[in-house]
């Protein structure tokens, strides 16, 4: 029997191995945190010149930020955009999301009860955006706020399409702009901006809202003269809500949707928007009716989603477009609308009474 024979590898495939190891062993470090960007001074001098701050200090705390791949990679492939009705419903209308909104509901009733006397906001709408944004407080995100919005600020992710260019040049000076009332914020309520935490996007607390909309609908509810909404405070929290649906067009004791009916024999209508635009004489005349009498004139727009039963048609108002303002998804705002009709053991299909 002939022994094993000898395998050799060519000289040039290990001299061609060893390059490669040489090569991952000695990748500088910025293959995984890229080095800041060349504009870096000029974005420090904007925030400074604007919100009137320390240009230093926006440098200093810059310059702690990191570059996250994961926040990348998650904000380029959002979940929506790849479910549909059926699929995205069982993700926050579930029992145990409304047994939890119900006890929440009730641990805070007093405090949410103020809340909707003073702005017409019903206190189960409040208590479902807590329960989808972060379950009720129990997840507010893990990302520093600063690294978030420092990559998605600098490196916003880019598809390659070019039809797509200008969207995700908007989309990177929207996180800019964030970056900068990042400061700003941290400047007004006393935030140390390299401890706060939040979403892969940059949205934070309870109610997960990003720098802009804090600075913009952050409501002082206890009057202490600082607004926590990291849970430290119901009232901010409750009445920041409230806030950012009063600042959006709610109407107070309206209807956010009802069923509709559609005449198959007429021809399916797709609006391009949910603002509230066509009278209910407009959408009989397209084949839509709603299924229950709203006993008066009402403006409105048509939604029609793929449910677990088949194709649902809704006709849709302005309080529910003012949803559509808190996540412009109409599937979010579905979402939120069924949750809190089921945490006050309503019926979705049935509108308030007058």
């Amino acid at each position: 029997m002939n022994p094993r024979p000898h395998l050799t590898v060519p000289a040039r495939l290990r001299a061609l191995a060893a390059t490669l190891v040489c090569a991952l062993v000695a990748a500088p470090a910025w293959a995984a945190d890229p080095p800041p960007p060349a504009d870096l001074d000029a974005f420090a001098q904007a925030t400074a010149t604007t919100y009137h701050l320390n240009e230093q200090d926006i440098l200093a705390d810059l310059h702690k930020a990191h570059y996250r791949q994961s926040i990348v990679d998650a904000m380029s492939r959002p979940a929506e955009s790849v479910k549909t009705w059926k699929q995205y419903r069982p993700i926050f209308v579930t029992a145990r999301r409304i047994a939890a909104g119900r006890a929440f509901f009730a641990a805070h009733h007093k405090q949410l009860q103020k809340v909707e006397d003073a702005t017409g906001v019903p206190a189960e709408l409040i208590c479902a955006i807590i329960g989808v944004e972060t379950g009720y407080g129990g997840n507010t995100g893990s990302y520093r706020v600063l690294d978030a919005l420092y990559t998605l600020a600098f490196w916003y992710p880019r598809s390659g399409d070019p039809a797509k260019i200008q969207r995700e040049n908007d989309r990177q000076a929207f996180f800019r702009d964030q970056l900068a009332q990042l400061f700003a914020l941290a400047n007004e309520q006393h935030f140390t901006v390299t401890a706060l935490t939040g979403s892969y996007a940059g949205a934070m607390g309870w109610g997960q809202f990003m720098p802009s909309s804090y600075r913009q609908y952050a409501v002082d509810g206890d009057g202490d003269g600082h607004i926590d909404l990291f849970g430290g405070s119901m009232p901010d929290l409750f009445a920041s809500v409230a806030n950012y649906f009063v600042a959006n067009g709610w109407q107070k004791g309206e209807p956010v949707a009802v069923r509709a009916v559609h005449d198959p024999s007429t021809i399916a209508f797709a609006p391009d928007d949910f603002t509230p635009k066509y009278s209910l004489a407009d959408l009989e005349a397209k084949g839509y009716q709603p299924k229950v009498a709203l006993g008066k004139p009402m403006m409105g727009s048509l939604l029609t989603l793929d449910g677990a039963n088949g194709t649902e048609d809704w006709i849709v108002f302005q309080n529910f477009y003012s949803i559509t303002r808190y996540n412009r998804s109409p599937m979010y705002a579905m979402a939120v609308y069924q949750l809190a009709e089921a945490i006050a053991g309503k019926d979705p299909d049935t509108p308030p009474s007058p």
